[in-house]
């Protein structure tokens, strides 16, 4: 699971900057967040539009439907393909969604919270799908089953892409772009 990430500006990742500073001029009137990430936050996204890889701002979450309040923030990547709700987003509108890391906490009585990061990358980027609501546009990210570097954490984790996947992912044929939803870097993490 993935409930909050960090798309903080204070790194030394000229990728994020770029990203905050393309989406400043494209959206000069919308509010970016930037630092801790909550469900519901407008926050950039990079998509393919046109010939381009481009950087633009979605809202984090999928409205849930039937009168139920709340958003859906990730969807399964081994079953995206089987729900109604995010087939046609894994078809034709898959995303990334770039940040510096994302928070998990632990399953014990502590609840620990961890920040996880890229050893030596300040930029890591998750998997996303998005989709259109009442004029809105919105995304989801995708997670997968832990593997060995959060297990110990929690048994779910974001699909992170290989920084010169993110095309890829993007605009690949869909049994193509599948191939990277098994994608587990190695991670480092902090008691936070």
């Amino acid at each position: 699971m993935c409930g909050r990430y960090t798309l903080f500006t204070d790194t030394d990742s000229r990728e994020i900057m770029r990203i905050i500073q393309e989406v400043g001029r494209r959206h000069p009137e919308r509010e970016v967040k930037t630092g801790e990430i909550f469900p519901t936050n407008a926050a950039p996204v990079l998509l393919r539009q046109g010939a381009h890889i481009q950087a633009d701002v979605f809202g984090w979450g999928f409205p849930k439907f039937g009168g139920s309040a709340g958003v859906i923030i990730n969807a399964r990547s081994e079953t995206a393909q089987d729900k109604p709700m995010f087939r046609n987003s894994l078809l034709f509108r898959r995303c990334v969604v770039p940040s510096t890391g994302f928070y998990e906490w632990s399953q014990d009585r502590d609840h620990q919270k961890y920040l996880f990061t890229r050893p030596g990358d300040s930029a890591l980027y998750m998997a996303g799908l998005y989709n259109v609501f009442d004029g809105q546009p919105r995304y989801v990210i995708l997670t997968r089953a832990a593997n060995s570097w959060m297990r110990d954490i929690h048994h779910r984790m974001p699909v992170i892409l290989p920084p010169d996947q993110l095309e890829s992912w993007c605009s690949a044929p869909v049994e193509q772009a599948a191939k990277l939803l098994q994608c587990a870097p190695e991670l480092a993490r902090q008691a936070v």
